[in-house]
């Protein structure tokens, strides 16, 4: 276990930001953090690099307990939280440099180790200054790459990118995951990027924890697996559907037929429309983390 909570809880006033969460996270993993603003999400996240302290609970982080070990755990653990910043007047090498001198020794085969990840190598001597918003994203990965972490945490990473400098740090975390062995722990409301990219995830709301598991196994046992049809009289199909009792739902759309059903449910809806004599073209899943995210809160909010 890389990382796991034991009711941990935060309390600022009589508010309580986060409250008995308990997380767990096993190494090789891409962990989704999600939850709306406001969550807990970054609060949980200090607490963990040890920058505010618990009101309750307890946390270890590569099965070391922060009481016991202290800040010698944070020697094997990276993190990136909100914006990077750096010294705009000196080049990326250079703040590389100072940077990892705060931790010791830092040599500069390991600097453009980092900087060769997160594919900036060719920039290495140009000024921050002249940096994109992606860039400097990237390089604050880089940063919080330098002590060969064993985990790295990650608040954000893609807030403020454009689609091309998400795809970038969203391949860039695929590739620290497979291709260097480091478990990421990534924060983030962008519910499509989390698909994409994790492996497992949880879910927050109001500081508690409504979900966690493997993204492929939450999304398969969850009730709002959309299926897309098309066949070739639509709006007959979508009639005869909706009279049916074992579909939840079903509309239509620009000749595409939206049903909503369990995907142990889809080789039934195809026999379905073959036995009333459709011609089906397609049937194709369409079931996203948003639709599931959005239904377990509400689900939350009628409890």
């Amino acid at each position: 276990m890389v990382l796991q909570t034991f009711n941990l809880s935060k309390r600022f006033g009589n508010r309580w930001a986060v409250k008995n969460l308990n997380l767990s996270v096993e190494k090789g993993q891409i962990f989704g953090f999600l939850g709306p603003n406001g969550a807990g999400k970054s609060t949980t996240i200090r607490m963990l690099l040890n920058l505010i302290r618990p009101t309750n609970g307890s946390f270890e982080l590569l099965s070391k307990n922060i009481k016991n070990h202290g800040q010698k755990i944070y020697s094997n653990i990276g993190a990136l939280v909100e914006k990077p910043d750096f010294y705009l007047y000196l080049s990326a090498e250079k703040n590389l440099r100072i940077l990892g001198s705060l931790g010791g020794e830092m040599s500069p085969d390991r600097i453009n180790e980092v900087l060769e990840i997160v594919k900036l190598v060719d920039r290495a001597k140009d000024k921050v200054r002249n940096f994109s918003h992606g860039m400097n994203q990237r390089l604050g990965i880089a940063q919080a790459l330098l002590s060969y972490p064993e985990l790295i945490i990650l608040d954000e990473p893609t807030s403020g990118l454009d689609p091309q400098g998400i795809k970038e740090i969203r391949e860039l975390i695929v590739t620290l995951a497979q291709e260097h062995e480091i478990t990421v722990f990534l924060s983030s409301h962008l519910l499509h990027e989390i698909e994409q990219t994790c492996t497992h995830m949880a879910i927050i709301d109001n500081g508690a924890l409504v979900v966690q598991g493997g993204v492929e196994k939450l999304l398969r046992e969850t009730d709002f697996y959309v299926t897309e049809v098309i066949v070739d009289q639509p709006e007959r199909a979508c009639d005869l559907l909706k009279i049916e009792r074992w579909i939840k739902k079903v509309s239509i759309a620009e000749n595409v037929i939206k049903v909503q059903i369990m995907e142990k449910e889809r080789p039934r809806l195809t026999e379905f429309l073959v036995r009333n004599h459709f011609a089906v073209y397609s049937v194709v899943p369409r079931t996203s983390l948003e639709d599931y995210y959005l239904s377990l809160l509400k689900k939350k909010e009628a409890e």
